[in-house]
């Protein structure tokens, strides 16, 4: 991997890493492997609890199929220099642990990890500091952590960046003193956010309209559903004497994270700015996965073998690799050069003299493709063969 960087030149000062799964169609998941000495065969990997292909929290919304899970590092231009995988049943919380570790081999000096709020736990951040190392990761605005609550809650003005965000640091206590905190907002998605939630509040009121008037047991039941739909549970609210009403301070409570992101670095020297869009750049570990899940065709997999499991997922990132060089060194995207270079033919002509295949005309467009890719245009002339 080390000579993928020097080959390519690519600057890898951020480092962004992220995870997806990967379910198969399958009706039973694997079971835990073990060794000659009667040890899991998969201890090495961070809390897994079952064999390769298992049940776990599926990204994909499958939790009723098997699956593994594929974390990647990106670059900030979105060139993926690593891809690893492990059983399904994995946790994400200490997976960027065993990353950064299995980088150490690139021997960089200074990267500073980019990651969601999945990662961000206190055991993670400390690790991510080993070696002079910094993060920028997400934060929680949910669940009432101190951090979140303190930096949603201090006043300031809101300084406007590029791509319609505007940013803001906080400064809290002293106990938090080595972290920055910087609340993003934007008005584009809390305008959606707020759209969302008046449609989900709709759906949650039309549900327990006219309950009043129902047994109580008819009404822990239609709660019971509702506990089943994260999006109608979070504004649902029982009285002393089990009514169902619409929970208007959870309301308030989300309105104001409308369009709102919280994030948490230790690197002293970037600015407000670059926190934020360097948080942003996480879209291309995102596009990445889109990538390699609708063009790349990851799933779905043909295989039950953990070592042709983990080939297939090496392949599809290799083929990302590729694309995302494509594109990089040509400013195209993917799917114009596909359909492009789709359109250039090899031709063969049969007439009394003999036989010739000849290569279509190049198009300004694949020539400059091509000329951009240092590959050699096709000759005109494939193959002749004349009738002696």
């Amino acid at each position: 991997m080390t000579a993928t960087a020097h080959l390519l030149n690519l600057e890898v000062d951020l480092l962004f890493f992220d995870t997806t799964s990967t379910y198969f169609e399958t009706d039973a998941d694997d079971p835990i492997g073990r060794d000659v000495h009667g040890r899991p065969t998969n201890d090495t990997e961070p809390a897994a609890t079952g064999g390769f292909r298992s049940y776990g929290k599926s990204k994909d919304h499958r939790d009723d199929l098997p699956q593994v899970i594929v974390g990647m590092a990106v670059t900030r231009d979105g060139i993926p220099v690593r891809c690893w995988c492990w059983p399904g049943s994995t946790a994400d919380s200490a997976l960027i642990r065993q990353v950064k570790t299995d980088m150490r081999a690139w021997s960089l000096a200074r990267v500073v990890w980019v990651a969601d709020r999945g990662f961000a736990s206190a055991a993670n951040r400390r690790f991510l500091q080993q070696g002079g190392g910094h993060y920028i990761l997400g934060e929680k605005l949910r669940g009432g952590t101190p951090a979140a609550d303190a930096a949603l809650s201090r006043q300031g003005r809101y300084q406007t960046v590029r791509d319609n965000l505007q940013v803001k640091e906080v400064r809290l206590g002293p106990d938090l003193a080595d972290d920055r905190f910087v609340v993003c907002y934007n008005p584009a998605e809390a305008e959606r956010d707020a759209a969302t939630r008046a449609r989900h509040v709709a759906a949650l009121t039309d549900l327990i309209d006219g309950t009043d008037t129902l047994p109580r047991s008819r009404r822990d039941e239609l709660a019971g559903v509702i506990s089943t739909k994260p999006h109608l549970k979070r504004y649902l609210r029982r009285t002393p004497g089990g009514l169902l009403r619409v929970d208007q301070a959870a309301i308030a409570r989300e309105t104001n994270l409308d369009g709102k992101y919280l994030l948490r670095t230790s690197d002293p020297t970037l600015s407000t700015e670059d926190i934020a869009l360097g948080y942003k750049q996480l879209l291309e570990v995102e596009r990445g996965w889109r990538t390699m899940k609708q063009v790349i065709d990851l799933r779905p997999v043909y295989h039950r073998k953990e070592d042709r499991i983990r080939a297939h997922v090496t392949l599809c990132w290799l083929a990302l690799l590729l694309i995302r060089i494509i594109e990089t060194t040509t400013s195209r995207a993917w799917p114009a050069i596909r359909d492009e270079l789709q359109r250039l033919h090899a031709v063969t002509y049969t007439g009394p003299a003999g036989t010739f295949r000849q290569t279509t005309t190049l198009t300004k467009t694949q020539r400059d493709i091509l000329a951009a890719l240092d590959i050699e245009p096709p000759k005109a002339i494939l193959d002749l063969a004349t009738r002696g």
